[in-house]
Parts: structure tokens; C-alpha cells; sequence
């Protein structure tokens, strides 16, 4: 942290998060939440690294005109929402550091193809996140170089002047040797990069870099995008929710002075009670770390380290938590994202079950349900960030012109599963349960935008059993079978005016209903109406 950062201010601050944090733990099981959210931010969002998506070219990068040919894909899987990793310049391939927040790298295309693609996705219904990085820029943005420029040329001794160059207000600089600071080489300074020496951070109390930022936003939303995924949100303030907080409430009251409509998804990777403390900002959505990846609950639960009805007691938990931070909140499940070891890999004896119960879960949540690419294929990748983010398996023919190249030194990845060309013709493949459980959920608005009541009576250890109602639509109650055996339930006293409506196997096996009687084969779903 910068010395301007470091006060008695930050200590009350900490204090502050903490009475919130256990205010809302105290109320949040009172909550009798009801669903306010804008109806318009419950989506289904598809994640797309943008260089290992799909080329257009011929040149080995994925790009946005390799991601307008596939919108007709992604629209029929059912997603009506994308978020792009970053697009603006940078060395890197994965663009977290930021050399030009207003242009678009070349390898990925021109300013012209993205307002194509914009104008491609909002014909289809569906809707643009960009990745906005605020954190952080890269070594090599014009604002750095030029605040280290300023720096080189000043005397030994003398202090910085921001009337000679503005932009050393835009870092966090010092003379100390602070923790997470590097040396500029070539002075006596040193600057804040927590992540990386070459991601300088920026200093998010200057004055002039919050004009920046409401500058750059305001660019952004007048080319049509309609939101922003925000990246590593509880960095901007090492240590301190509070000062996150106050940042996040920035945002979102700037961003939505200039357009209403702008949402937000904030990458907070933390435990549930600072996720809601982040909440208070207002900030629309937060992605809802606690249940994804190889530790998280949904694994957990399938690996069996925990039981189906605490993961339904989990959601329930986590609904009101948060509902009593922000009235107005989407939720933002996910399972995976390009940070993550692919899913794949989290259950080895698996030969598919398993692979697709787990994103049924993820997508069977409340609010606004995330899928990283290449997920609705069961890809492969573990390790190493490259392994993850490895080219869409669209064929396993190398001279496919949409195979993009591997991502500078990716390891050999294996794939489980096989590609899209080989999956889509299978009906029992993991492509055609994708697209039959987005089905499911795009046809009752409930699953998305409800709220979930664990049905007690029939909910165990193998099968996680809820009710999911809005007050608008028909209630839903939902059995998942999260288990590898057959398993029945008399279902006369839950299911009363319940009928089945749709039934999801993993398998060839059905399910069946008799007499109240269900019987659901291993890893499988059963979504009953109220009449």
C-alpha cells in the first residue's frame, strides 16, 4: 500500500466492513427476500477468451470477426449475453494489462469490427460485457510512460509537481521500497504493482484518474456496449472492503449517471461475507466464488465432500446474505472461468455424468448464470493459465480455419471429450445437455430470477430438493439426483399440485413418476409446475 493510502482512515474503514459484515449475517436468515432486480440482467452469459476462440483470418488469433461467425453457435446453445475477455491493446496475450483503454488490439480486429459485432449481438437479443481493467494498467500505457518519464528527468531530492506532468498522480509512487512496490530503474522511486512489475497499479483516489475512468466508460457505452465485467475488484484496495466499496459505489453511480441501463459483474474472489459487504456499494452483480472451481460447492458437493441438502441450504443461505446487502442484486453464479482448472479435470474417473450434473447446478442458480467456453465440450486444462485457456475445440482436424493457435507456452492438453464436430451429431454428448438445460432454464424465468426454499421432506444426501418461486410465474420445485446410484422419492407431501414438467437425464435411463412415486436414475433432474 502507498503511503497516501496508509492512515487511521483505513483502520476505521476495517472497522466499518466488519460491523457490516456481521449486521448482515444477523439479518441476512431473517430476510424475506422478494426479487427486484432489473428482469433485463438475468442472463445467461457465455465467456469467451477472445485469442483462443475463433480466427477469421488465418493468422492463429482468435478475433472479433472469428466471434461475429459464431453468434448463430452461441445463440442457439441459448446464451443471450457475452462477456469478452480484454480487447484493448496490449503485449500480452491475455490483455490484463491495459497499454490504450480506448482501441482495440490489432490482432483481434479494427474499432469497426467490434461496433459490428455489436450491432450482430443486439440483433440476435443478446448483450456485450467488456472486460474493463481498473486496477492496473500495463508498463507500457502512455500515462506510465509518461509519469516515469517525468521521474527520470526530476532532480535528486526534489518533489514531484503534478502541474508539470499530471500522470504522476496517476500511480502510487514513493521513495520507500514499500510492500508490493518495484523499482523504477534509473531513480530513486518506486511504484505500487501488486500483481506484476509490469502492471503498475493506478492510484484510484486521484481525482483526475476517476475522470479517466468515467471517461472511458462513457466511450464504451456510447459504441452500445451494455456493461462492464469488472476485473479483481478486491485489489483496488489492498485489505481495505470499505475503500472497495466506496469504489464500486463510484462506478455504479457514474457509470448509470451516463446510461441506465449499464450493469456491472464485479471479480471479487473472496469468502460470502465480504461478497455481500461488496454488495452495499449497489454494484449490480458479483460473481459467487464460494461455489465454483475444484474447491468450491458444487464440486465439493459431487466429489462428496458435502451433502446435496447443503448445497441447497448453501443457495438459500447465500440468497439472503446478499438479498439483505443489496435489495436490488443479480446473482452471478459461474463454475469455471479462465483462471480456473477447467472442469473436466475435477472428477477423473468421470466419464461424462458427473461433468454435466455440475453445470446444471451452476445453471439451475438465481440471477445471472456464467459459462467459460469450451465448457459445453467438456474441454481439458489444468496447470499452468495458458492450459486453461487453450483453443475451442471445434475440430480435432488442425487445418480447421477456426482453430485458433495454442497460447504462448501452453503445455500438451489432452482433450477428455470430443470436439464440437464429433458432439453435436451425439445426443447424449455434453453439447446436447448444455443446450437442453439452457432450454430449461430460458423457459421458465423462475429458475433465474426466483427465489430458492429448501423442500425439506425429500431433500437428503444425494438429493438436493428446492422450490423456486418469483410470485409472478408458476413455482417450480426441482430434484437433483447428485449422485452415481438410482434413487426414489414419494413425493405426496411436497409434490402436492405439482406436475412433471421436464425430465433431464444424463443418461439413456428415464424418470419416471407413478403413483407420487419418483424414480431418478444416477445424476439426474426432474422440474415439476405448480398447477
Amino acid at each position: 500500500m502507498s503511503a497516501k493510502r496508509c492512515s487511521t482512515k483505513g483502520i476505521t474503514r476495517r472497522l466499518a466492513c466488519i460491523i457490516i459484515c456481521l449486521l448482515l449475517c444477523l439479518t441476512g436468515c431473517r430476510s424475506s427476500r422478494t426479487v427486484t432486480g432489473s428482469d433485463d440482467n438475468y442472463r445467461t452469459t457465455y465467456e469467451i477468451f477472445v485469442s483462443s476462440f475463433c480466427d477469421s483470418n488465418g493468422d492463429g488469433t482468435g478475433d472479433l470477426n472469428g466471434i461475429r461467425s459464431k453468434l448463430d453457435y452461441i445463440a442457439d446453445l441459448g446464451f443471450d449475453a457475452i462477456w469478452l475477455t480484454p480487447v484493448h491493446p496490449s503485449a500480452t496475450y491475455h490483455k490484463y494489462d491495459v497499454d490504450d483503454y480506448y482501441a482495440i488490439d490489432p490482432s483481434f480486429g479494427t474499432m469497426e469490427d467490434y461496433e459490428a459485432l455489436l450491432k450482430d449481438c443486439h440483433d440476435r437479443g443478446i448483450r456485450v460485457y467488456m472486460d474493463l481493467v481498473l486496477n492496473h494498467t500495463s508498463d507500457e500505457n502512455a500515462w506510465f510512460r509518461a509519469a516515469s518519464d517525468y521521474l527520470h528527468e526530476l532532480p535528486s531530492g526534489w518533489e514531484p509537481d503534478t502541474s508539470y506532468c499530471r500522470y504522476y498522480d496517476y500511480y502510487n509512487f514513493s521513495r520507500e521500497a514499500l510492500d508490493g512496490y518495484n523499482h523504477l530503474d534509473g531513480t530513486e522511486w518506486y511504484y505500487e504493482a501488486g500483481f506484476w512489475s509490469e502492471m503498475p497499479d493506478l492510484n484510484l483516489n486521484s481525482e483526475a484518474v476517476r475522470t479517466e475512468i468515467r471517461d472511458i466508460m462513457a466511450f464504451w457505452l456510447g459504441k452500445g456496449v451494455d456493461g462492464f465485467r469488472l476485473d479483481a475488484v478486491t485489489a483496488y484496495y489492498k485489505n481495505d472492503t470499505y475503500a472497495n466499496t466506496e469504489f464500486l459505489r463510484f462506478l455504479k453511480e457514474t457509470a448509470n449517471s451516463i446510461d441506465p441501463d449499464c450493469c456491472f459483474v464485479g471479480e471479487a474472489w473472496t469468502d460470502r461475507d465480504n461478497i455481500a459487504a461488496l454488495y452495499t456499494s449497489g454494484i449490480d452483480s458479483l460473481f459467487d466464488f464460494p461455489f465454483a472451481g475444484e474447491g468450491g460447492l458444487i464440486a465439493n458437493t459431487l466429489n462428496g465432500g458435502c451433502r446435496a441438502s447443503d448445497f441447497v441450504e448453501e443457495m438459500v443461505r447465500s440468497e439472503e446474505i446478499y438479498s439483505s446487502a443489496n435489495r436490488e442484486y443479480v446473482g452471478a453464479p459461474f463454475y469455471t472461468n479462465h483462471d480456473m482448472d477447467r472442469s473436466a479435470d475435477y472428477y477423473p474417473e468421470d466419464n461424462g455424468p458427473a461433468a454435466k450434473m455440475a453445470y446444471a447446478m451452476n445453471l439451475f442458480m438465481t440471477g445471472n448464470a456464467f459459462v467459460y467456453y469450451g465448457e459445453e465440450l467438456g474441454m481439458s486444462g489444468a496447470g499452468r493459465d495458458e492450459n486453461r485457456r487453450a483453443p475451442m475445440y471445434w475440430s480435432d482436424n488442425p487445418t480447421d480455419p477456426d482453430m485458433c493457435a495454442c497460447p504462448p507456452g501452453m503445455d500438451e492438453v489432452l482433450m477428455k471429450f470430443p470436439s464440437l464436430a464429433d458432439q453435436i451429431k451425439d445426443k447424449q454428448s455434453i453439447y446436447n445437455w448444455f443446450k437442453e438445460v439452457i432450454r430449461v432454464r430460458n423457459t421458465y424465468p423462475v429458475i433465474a430470477q426466483g427465489v430458492t426454499k429448501k423442500a425439506d421432506l425429500i431433500c437428503d444426501d444425494k438429493v438436493a430438493t428446492f422450490i423456486r418461486s418469483n410470485g409472478t410465474d408458476d413455482d417450480l420445485l426441482i430434484v437433483m439426483n447428485l449422485s452415481g446410484q438410482t434413487v426414489r422419492k414419494n413425493l405426496s407431501i411436497t409434490g402436492k399440485g405439482f406436475s412433471l414438467a421436464e425430465k433431464l437425464s444424463t443418461n439413456n435411463e428415464k424418470i419416471t413418476y407413478r403413483k407420487k412415486t419418483l424414480t431418478m436414475p444416477a445424476y439426474s433432474i426432474a422440474v415439476f409446475t405448480h398447477k
